[in-house]
C-alpha cells in the first residue's frame, strides 16, 4: 500500500499516461491493418481481373492495338535491361561514395554541403530526374532515346537512396571492428575491404533492394524521354529502342475499350511477379552474406 501510494505521489498521471499509451498502440495496429486491407483489396481486384488474361501468348507476344492479340514481351525485356544497367551503374558509384564519405572524407563544410545535397536529392519528384535525362542524356550526350538513357536517367533517381543506405549501413559497423583492424597492423583501405564492408553488406543490399524496387515501377521518367509503347521487338544493345512495363500498363488503362483493363491488370501481375523474383534473389544474396559475415 505504500508503494502505491508512493507511485501516485511521484507519478500522478501514471493512469492517464497508461491509458493514452494503450489507446495510441490501438491506433497505429488500426491503421497498419487498414493499410493491407486496402492493398489487399487492390491486389484481389487485380488477381481478379487480370488473373482470366494471363497466358502464355501475353508473355511471348507483341503490344498490338487488339485486346485479345496484345502482349507485353518487349516490355518484359526493356524493363529487364533498364534494371540490369541501372544496378551495374548505380551500385559500384554508390557504395563508393558512401566508402569515400564515412571513411575518408574530412569532416568540413564541403562535406556537409554533399550530405545535405544528397539528402535533398532523395525527395526530388522523379518527373526530375526524366527532364533532367532527356536534357543530359538524350540531347546534350545524344544518346537518342535508348535502353542506355533510360539507365542512367534511371541511376541518377535511386542513387542518393543507395548512398544514404549504404552510409548508414557502414556507420553501423562497430569502431572497434576497425580498431582491431588497425592493431593487426592492416592499412585502411585493407580495413575498409576486409573488415567494414564484408558486415555491412547487409544492409546496402537492403537499401539496393528498395532503390531497385522503387525504379522498376518508375513511369514518369520514362515518360520524360519517350519510352515508346508498340515495341515490336526485343532490345538486344543498349542503344536500342525500347519500353518498359510501367508504359505499357500506363497506355493499356488510358484505352477506351473495357478489354484493355483487363490486359492492364495482368500487366501488373507481371510486373510484381517480376519485382518479387529480383527481390527474392537480392534478399538470399544479403542472407547469404550475413551469415558470411557473422561467421
Amino acid at each position: 500500500m505504500a508503494k502505491a501510494a508512493v507511485t501516485a505521489l511521484l507519478h500522478p498521471r501514471l493512469a492517464l499516461r497508461k491509458r493514452i499509451g494503450g489507446a495510441a498502440y490501438v491506433a497505429f495496429v488500426l491503421a497498419i491493418f487498414l493499410g493491407l486491407a486496402g492493398l489487399a483489396s487492390l491486389l484481389v481486384r487485380v488477381l481478379w481481373e487480370g488473373v482470366p488474361w494471363l497466358s502464355w501468348h501475353f508473355v511471348t507476344e507483341y503490344p498490338s492495338r487488339f485486346p485479345e492479340q496484345a502482349g507485353m514481351l518487349s516490355a518484359i525485356f526493356g524493363t529487364l535491361w533498364i534494371m540490369g544497367l541501372t544496378f551495374l551503374f548505380t551500385v559500384p558509384v554508390g557504395v563508393g561514395a558512401a566508402v569515400y564519405l564515412e571513411e575518408y572524407a574530412p569532416k568540413n563544410w564541403l562535406t556537409r554541403i554533399i550530405e545535405v545535397n544528397i539528402s535533398n536529392l532523395a525527395g526530388v519528384p522523379s518527373i526530375v530526374y526524366g527532364l533532367l535525362g532527356l536534357a543530359v542524356f538524350v540531347q546534350i550526350l545524344s544518346l537518342g532515346r535508348t535502353v542506355l538513357a533510360g539507365a542512367l536517367t534511371m541511376s541518377l533517381l535511386v542513387m542518393p537512396i543507395v548512398i544514404i543506405a549504404s552510409r548508414e549501413a557502414i556507420r553501423a559497423v562497430p569502431s572497434t571492428y576497425r580498431e582491431a583492424s588497425y592493431g593487426l597492423g592492416a592499412t585502411k583501405f585493407q580495413t575498409v575491404r576486409d573488415v567494414v564492408l564484408p558486415h555491412a553488406t547487409p544492409g546496402i543490399m537492403t537499401g539496393t533492394i528498395l532503390a531497385m524496387s522503387r525504379a522498376i515501377g518508375e513511369a514518369a521518367p520514362m515518360i520524360a524521354i519517350s519510352a515508346l509503347v508498340f515495341l515490336t521487338f526485343v532490345p538486344t544493345d543498349p542503344l536500342d529502342k525500347f519500353t518498359v512495363m510501367p508504359i505499357q500498363i500506363f497506355n493499356w488503362v488510358s484505352q477506351p475499350q473495357a478489354g484493355f483493363r483487363g490486359i492492364a491488370a495482368a500487366g501488373i501481375i507481371i510486373l510484381l511477379g517480376v519485382l518479387l523474383t529480383m527481390n527474392a534473389v537480392a534478399i538470399y544474396i544479403r542472407n547469404r552474406t550475413q551469415k558470411r559475415s557473422e561467421e
